[in-house]
């Protein structure tokens, strides 16, 4: 598997079971191909059992290559994927300035909408989609595959649910990622097309604050953003962090930056640390630095002693399944909608209100 890179990072499943839909019955197409993470949204779907229909990009390279890897899509326009009534949900990683409006086309026309973070950038889009969902019934998802797609994130969130953390009172995030910055197009380094760093990688872990906590609400007590080492762009920030506190009393710092050096072997060393009153977790995401390149390592600490677990290729992403099913059945068992819009709000909240660091 490619982890140099996270905007083409696609986890496949060692673990798929069975599909959760029969052949035909949940078609899914794909609109805007701007970030490659619209692969790993595409790959889960399909190991769930969800049919790909057809794509659609401006950029007939784009579609060309996206074609290549998945040869059983289609090529159609945009108004033919909108007006198609056989396809449930279109999938878009289109450039996350258009995110929203996008969005808000899909569900008007009647379908389910899963797209790539960040999935709108200003508190008018949060309102604007809360309001199309209640009118349409439709579901707008959104890609927080820092927290669906890694096994030991979700191995840690069944500790939590199964109650060996006890309550948990405090967590601690490190999202380091690689730049490369002579591979990403020119909207990136845009935080009015991009959102800024703690709207763009930051609402993953506030998402996963919120899973890990079970808040209903948190309030942004402290954040802050620097532009460190890209002064070729700078209206880029390169570096951010927050400190939030949920309804439920905990805590959470975040950091996020762009600094990965090159000798590490994947595109970021993601830490998730999570202290409960009965014990404590560590998830090491994607390697153990100088150890191993395997990711997924949880370590668990509890009134027994120390326990190391290797949960890559032991659980799969049961994210995308459930989501079909939450399609289908009219359920919230893979994700709550209020729940995907509280994160993008705080993500946008803590970019707002963040202090700019003068170096």
């Amino acid at each position: 598997m490619q982890k140099m890179d996270g905007m083409t990072y696609a986890p496949q499943s060692l673990n798929v079971g069975e599909p959760v839909v029969s052949p035909g019955q949940f078609i899914f197409s794909v609109i805007g191909l701007d970030h490659g993470h619209v692969y790993a949204m595409t790959v889960g779907l399909l190991e769930a059992g969800a049919e790909l229909s057809q794509v659609y990009d401006p950029d007939l390279d784009k579609v060309a290559a996206f074609i290549e890897r998945f040869p059983q899509t289609t090529t159609a326009s945009k108004e033919q994927i909108l007006n198609d009534p056989s396809i449930s949900l279109i999938v878009s990683a289109i450039i996350p300035s258009e995110r929203a409006a996008l969005g808000l086309q899909v569900l008007q026309a009647g379908k389910h909408y899963f797209c790539d973070k960040p999935g709108m950038l200003t508190l008018a889009d949060v309102q604007s989609i809360r309001e199309a969902v209640a009118q349409s019934g439709k579901r707008y998802f959104i890609y927080y595959g820092e927290r669906i797609h890694v096994e030991g994130v979700i191995h840690a969130q069944r500790l939590v649910e199964e109650g060996v953390l006890g309550k948990v009172i405090s967590m601690t995030i490190l999202a380091p990622h690689r730049l490369n910055k002579d591979s990403r197009p020119s909207w990136f380094f845009d935080p009015a097309q991009n959102g800024g760093i703690l709207i763009d990688i930051g609402s993953h872990q506030l998402e996963q604050f919120l899973t890990f906590t079970g808040a209903k609400s948190a309030t942004v007590l402290q954040s802050a953003v620097a532009n460190y080492h890209t002064s070729d762009h700078p209206d880029f920030k390169d570096y951010g962090h927050a400190l939030l506190v949920s309804d439920t009393g905990a805590t959470c710092f975040f950091r996020v930056d762009w600094f990965t050096p090159d000798g590490l072997g994947a595109w970021g060393d993601g830490r998730l640390f999570i202290v409960g009153t009965k014990a404590s977790v560590e998830v090491r995401k994607y390697l153990d630095v100088a150890r191993s390149n395997e990711g997924d390592q949880v370590y668990l600490v509890d009134n027994e002693g120390e326990h190391h677990i290797a949960a890559h290729g032991t659980i799969g992403f049961p994210f995308f399944g459930a989501m079909i099913r939450d399609c289908i059945d009219h359920t919230e068992e893979a994700i709550g909608q209020e729940h995907t819009l509280l994160a993008m709000e705080l993500a946008i909240k803590a970019q707002e209100q963040a202090t700019i660091l003068t170096p």
